[in-house]
């Protein structure tokens, strides 16, 4: 762990994926245009994407013992990333997940599968391993640890948190989180209370409950950022879209990796747009992923805009 950039702490799952040339409508049928199968989970893929990055990335979760949960250990191990403290759970079912990929757009519609495994804890074994890590990357599927989490390392561990939606424990995330990062659709919850204002003051708004650097992602759009209370965009860079299935999870992981690497956070921000919108030109959320040397030539050319909060 003493090499270790990243600790993943989070969800993993199997992702059945179709690709439709038009999604559905209820109680109407369309041709499947081709399917595959990919590991998926949040913390998973943001796992697969940091070693892709070039990190160095142990992920901690659980797997059922079943074929599911051997392709997931698979895939992980073949991405390079460190599986030691990946828990197999004896007749443990490994949740999955659809995923409908609709041809013209890139857009997915997602499924999925609650899992039935044990919840992870915060036992000996995963103090030690945070006293001996910086960056600790929380997704959602950990909530309720961030809290118990921050009260046992040092100063220097800084949590980063995947945020997708309000749920129980998000009050403490606000609280402990170094960097919350979540979408602009966490904003239109109506238990925000920020729904009827326009995005700026959503986020300036949401920044006045955050502790820490609040980074709000908007798909397409880019990613938006607070810096001496002024707001800022950076636009996403132009890439032929197949598939945003794993774009939240490489910006996190991106973001992450960025941070290890003392990042400014305006360039930690560049980088993790150029990440996950380079991660959207293959199908499924992982093998579209660039390497390092792609990625920084893309956060380059990105430019911040600042704001005009009328």
């Amino acid at each position: 762990m003493k090499e270790t950039d990243v600790l993943v702490i989070g969800r993993s799952c199997l992702d059945y994926i179709a690709i439709v040339d038009n999604f559905p409508e209820e109680n109407q049928k369309v041709p499947l245009v081709s399917k595959l199968t990919e590991g998926g989970g949040q913390g998973s893929t943001a796992s697969c994407c940091i070693s892709r990055l070039g990190g160095r990335v142990a992920y901690i979760g659980k797997l059922g013992d079943d074929e599911t949960g051997g392709i997931c250990l698979k895939r992980l191990q073949e991405f390079g990333v460190n599986t030691d403290w990946v828990e197999i759970v004896v007749n443990g079912k490994t949740p999955v997940a659809y995923a409908f990929v609709t041809k013209s757009t890139g857009n997915r519609t997602i499924i999925y599968e609650h899992h039935t495994l044990p919840k992870i804890r915060l036992n000996r074994s995963l103090k030690n391993l945070l006293a001996q890590t910086r960056i600790v990357l929380l997704d959602p599927e950990v909530t309720y640890l961030g809290k118990a989490i921050k009260a046992v390392v040092n100063d220097g561990v800084k949590i980063v948190y995947d945020c997708e939606r309000w749920r129980n424990g998000i009050e403490d995330m606000m609280a402990v989180a170094d960097f919350f990062i979540p979408s602009s659709d966490f904003l239109n919850s109506n238990k925000s209370g920020l729904e009827n204002l326009p995005l700026p003051q959503k986020i300036l708004k949401l920044k006045e409950t955050i502790n820490g650097e609040l980074i709000v992602t908007r798909g397409a759009e880019g990613a938006y950022y607070i810096s001496q209370d002024r707001l800022y965009h950076i636009a996403a860079p132009e890439v032929d879209v197949r598939d945003t299935i794993g774009a939240g999870d490489n910006f996190h992981a991106a973001f992450a990796l960025a941070v290890s690497k003392e990042f400014v956070l305006p360039d930690a921000v560049k980088f993790s747009v150029a990440v996950a919108s380079l991660s959207c030109r293959q199908y499924g959320g992982r093998e579209g992923i660039p390497n390092w040397k792609e990625a920084i030539g893309i956060a380059e050319k990105l430019d911040e805009k600042l704001m005009d909060l009328g």
